[in-house]
């Protein structure tokens, strides 16, 4: 075991400050809430391969449904603090992670090879947590889900879908679907989005994978400044802001940029505000991006 820096201790703070997610799937399931889980993402160096297929493959029985197994590689410091040292090659590792987790919810052979006992579930996706073009390129090879978080809608049509594509050709297989988590807040009395963004973000703001991607995207920010780098993620549209039918005008970028999938993020208000305010803003949202389609 290593020394976690600042930041790694902060991240590890908020993985373990919960219940563990699949915890809570297998919870709201017993209590009747069987609906489509998954999670984006669990860091790679916290869970072995084994495990994430046996809790991904569980919950998919349990819910009845699909379940998207996103994961991470976490920063160099961070998985250093836990194994010693950091991955030779995230790009490298991530790729076999995946591989193996496939592997072990593949049949049952007789090679020898340590495999799960046939279970029947609904099936699990594999996904990879990407901000940049490598790893982008990586889960084009062997994901079946990209799962990106604050990447603005111009950067994944510029720089993550090409690169998915490029590592889909290589592998001779079909582009994986993208998924997106956006930060997002109505605009209410006594609200400040600039308090809101840096709540809901401030961790990631502060880890320099996270501010090299926005730099790429044409933000101005540093890890050292997350406050600042707040205020760019408002004025930039990438926290949206505003009323529902804004919020929801600015959703309908990343499908026109080709996302398949986006997540709503309302952690900066349940954060500051509770669990009411959070359910309040997602039903007005996803309300108004009906409304929009119809």
């Amino acid at each position: 075991m290593g020394r976690l820096g600042h930041h790694d201790v902060q991240l590890l703070r908020r993985e373990l400050r919960g219940p563990d997610r699949h915890q809570v799937f297998a919870y709201l399931a017993g209590r009747g809430y069987r609906v489509p889980v998954g999670t984006s993402v669990v860091l790679m160096p916290l869970r072995h391969p084994m495990d994430a297929a046996i809790q991904s493959r569980s919950i998919g029985r349990l819910t009845g449904h699909p379940t998207v197994l996103g994961l991470g590689a976490a920063t160099p410091d961070f998985v250093a603090g836990l194994h010693g040292k950091p991955y030779d090659s995230p790009r490298d590792t991530c790729v076999a992670y995946l591989r193996e987790v496939r592997r072990l919810l593949g049949p049952e052979d007789d090679n020898g090879a340590v495999r799960l006992p046939a279970l029947p579930h609904p099936g699990v996706e594999t996904g990879l947590g990407v901000l940049r073009p490598t790893l982008a390129r990586a889960a084009g090879q062997v994901a079946d889900a990209a799962i990106s978080w604050m990447t603005p809608h111009g950067y994944v049509q510029d720089t993550l879908l090409p690169a998915m594509a490029e590592g889909a050709a290589e592998a001779g297989r079909p582009v994986p679907r993208l998924v997106t988590v956006v930060h997002a807040a109505v605009n209410r009395p006594h609200r400040s989005p600039y308090r809101l963004a840096y709540t809901a973000a401030r961790a990631h703001l502060a880890g320099p994978h996270y501010s090299d991607m926005l730099r790429r995207a044409g933000l101005r920010v540093h890890h050292s400044h997350p406050a600042i780098g707040a205020r760019a993620l408002v004025d930039a549209g990438v926290f949206l802001y505003g009323t529902a039918q804004e919020i929801a005008a600015g959703l309908a970028e990343y499908d026109r940029a080709g996302v398949d999938e986006v997540v709503v993020n309302v952690a900066g208000v349940y954060s500051d505000h509770g669990r009411e305010d959070a359910v309040r803003d997602l039903q007005d949202i996803l309300t108004a991006y009906r409304e929009a389609e119809n």
